[in-house]
């Protein structure tokens, strides 16, 4: 296999390399004598960046003499200024102990011996105890390189008043959750009086394969094969065409916008949102007047049931000096008590069954609407090495299609760029 520093990088990043591969490597021992076990991740709200030194100052005074634990927050916004520092710690061989990354990179890492497997890190009970969707989006040719406190998910967010208007209710179980078709004939009736009737566009970029490739799985296929060697045939298939042509239809004929305002759905300008599980914290807090509620992700007219699934995620790097002070952190991240209270803490759905049980609104609606995707229908993104380069072109595809752009023509595209990629660099 030929290996690629990582496919993340761009000319300004492999600048910042250049100038920043002497620096001083990452201290492992400290003054007293303790292993440091150093933790990269993007920084967050006030909530979790206190939930951090709060645990940090426990891991550290219940392991004095032994074990140091460090943080270091990295600003990532919209930016590449965390994947910038990674990758000039891969060149300079300077990559902390344990290092957060997005979900669908993991493949990435993974396949450029960036990070290792963890899956002798923890006991086959604690194993068993994470939620199917995470193990799956932290493996790599089968084994398990990164585990996360959290999950997300997507769902349909509906306006009450607006959908009693047209004498319509949203389903209250799986089996009856809105096809395509009746999905498109209730959002038509809704775009009246300057509001459309859903909104589909989280973001434009990773957002769109996040939230969309739902459709192509509910319709028989998916963005890449099982094993992430091929695009082509899948991303570009019949089925695959067809969900694309089914969600432009949507912003073309009007009932969706290709830039929707900041909060449309929470300022009343959509009546639908394609939405994350995060959303019922910020309209429960921000949004007090709002009548909303949440259904289920809709579904192929032939299709099956879906949804996404998906997180940041800790794993342990190739630098690592001490593996089993790496380990014992991992363990102190990953406990069922600190799942719980992280998850807690960033209103997202933990990675341990049992933390549900300490968690009870998610046994409650709508937080519980969001866990029985996770548990009943979740997907996470492809795991394939080329997931950076499937990604911002995918995301480039669609954009293309809303504005006018043969879906056929879009969709090839992205097989063909994800297929050289992986063939360039991947392929034995």
């Amino acid at each position: 296999m030929k290996k690629r520093a990582i496919v993340l990088l761009s000319a300004v990043s492999m600048m910042g390399i250049m100038l920043t591969g002497c620096k001083d490597a990452e201290e492992r021992v400290n003054a007293d004598g303790e292993s440091v076990i150093t933790v990269w991740s993007p920084s967050d709200e006030p909530a979790i960046e206190q939930w951090w030194v709060d645990k940090i100052n426990e891991f550290n005074a219940a392991h004095e003499g032994s074990i140091e634990l460090r943080r270091e927050a990295i600003v990532r916004a919209d930016s590449y200024a965390y994947e910038d520092k990674i990758n000039a710690a891969i060149t300079s061989n300077d990559l902390p102990d344990i290092l957060y990354v997005d979900g669908p990179t993991v493949s990435v890492y993974a396949a450029n011996e960036i990070i290792q497997p963890l899956d002798d890190m923890f006991t086959q009970e604690d194993w068993d105890d994470f939620l199917d969707s995470n193990k799956e989006q932290g493996t790599y040719n089968g084994k398990i390189y990164a585990i996360g406190a959290t999950e997300s998910s997507v769902a349909l967010y509906y306006n009450k008043d607006m959908l009693d208007s047209i004498g319509v209710t949203a389903p209250d179980k799986l089996e009856d959750a809105w096809t395509w078709s009746e999905f498109k004939e209730i959002v038509k009736a809704l775009t009246k009086d300057g509001v459309v009737g859903t909104n589909i566009i989280m973001d434009k970029g990773e957002g769109l394969p996040y939230v969309l490739e739902q459709f192509w799985i509910s319709n028989g296929t998916d963005f890449v094969s099982e094993d992430g060697s091929t695009a082509n045939g899948y991303v570009n298939s019949p089925e695959g065409v067809e969900a694309a042509a089914f969600l432009n239809s949507l912003i073309q004929e009007g009932y969706a916008n290709i830039d929707p305002i900041q909060k449309e759905f929470h300022n009343g300008k959509a009546a639908t949102m394609l939405g994350g599980s995060w959303e019922v914290a910020t309209l429960e807090k921000d949004y007090p007047d709002l009548n909303w509620g949440v259904t289920y992700f809709p579904v192929a007219d032939e299709g099956i049931p879906t949804s996404p699934t998906g997180d940041w995620a800790a794993a342990v790097t190739r630098d690592v000096q001490d593996l089993n002070a790496a380990k014992e952190v991992m363990n102190f991240l990953m406990s069922k008590e600190n799942v719980a209270t992280y998850a807690q803490a960033i209103a997202k759905p933990p990675t341990r069954n049992s933390s549900y049980e300490v968690l009870p609104e998610y046994n409650e609606y709508p937080r519980s609407l969001f866990k029985q995707q996770l548990m009943e229908t979740g997907h996470p993104r492809p795991r394939t090495p080329s997931y950076s380069v499937l990604s911002a072109s995918y995301a480039e595809a669609m954009v293309n299609i809303f504005t006018g752009v043969d879906p056929q023509e879009a969709l090839d595209e992205v097989a063909e760029k994800t297929d050289r990629d992986y063939q360039k660099y991947y392929a034995n």
